[in-house]
């Protein structure tokens, strides 16, 4: 289970690892490799998810379409919305003026894309509901829910310079967690 969350983090955080190379052909190569990364991980969790929900042949076929429908969707509108945060963040530069029209129209399209990203998550929910219990709806978002909060914290980390091998990154067991990786009253 750990190495699996392991090597979701690893795929999820590649593409913005690669964006930090200057070499156009490594960007590539790394592009290329986060892809196949994901493609891993998705599989992976896609094979936790039949295991957990106890899902039928059909069940997982459907559910597998509907995450690559909609998580390819919602993978461009988030990278849209990284970038949005990145020229919000270089327009607030100390000391430096920021251009408000430009800052405006930043803001107005980081809340269209929040927008955006609230009916893609609607959306996917309504069309699960046509082959999946209220129970097993239920368990997928919360696994669903608790992988995305693990990519936030690897990213948060990343950000704050302590990297992937060093804090509480890759392999060391986080606050509030027991040996089995689940936190404690979740």
């Amino acid at each position: 289970m750990k190495t699996h969350i392991v090597l979701c983090l690893v795929v999820m955080l590649a593409p913005s690892l690669a964006a930090g190379q200057k070499d156009s052909t490594a960007a590539r190569n790394d592009t290329a490799e986060a892809r196949a990364l994901r493609d891993r991980i998705e599989a992976a969790f896609s094979e936790r998810v039949q295991e957990n929900l106890n899902l039928t042949s059909e069940q997982s076929t459907k559910l597998r379409a509907t995450q690559e429908r909609f998580g390819a969707r919602r993978r461009t509108l988030q990278q849209q919305q990284m970038e949005r945060r990145q020229a919000i963040d270089d327009q607030m530069q100390p000391g430096v003026a920021a251009n408000q029209d430009s800052l405006r129209k930043l803001l107005d399209a980081q809340r269209a894309g929040r927008t955006e990203l609230a009916k893609i998550e609607q959306d996917e929910d309504q069309e699960m509901a046509g082959y999946l219990t209220p129970v097993q709806r239920a368990r997928y978002q919360q696994m669903r829910g608790r992988l995305m909060q693990r990519v936030v914290e690897m990213q948060l980390e990343r950000r704050e310079g302590r990297g992937m091998g060093q804090g509480r990154g890759m392999g060391t067991q986080r606050p509030g967690m027991r040996s089995g990786g689940r936190r404690r009253g979740i």
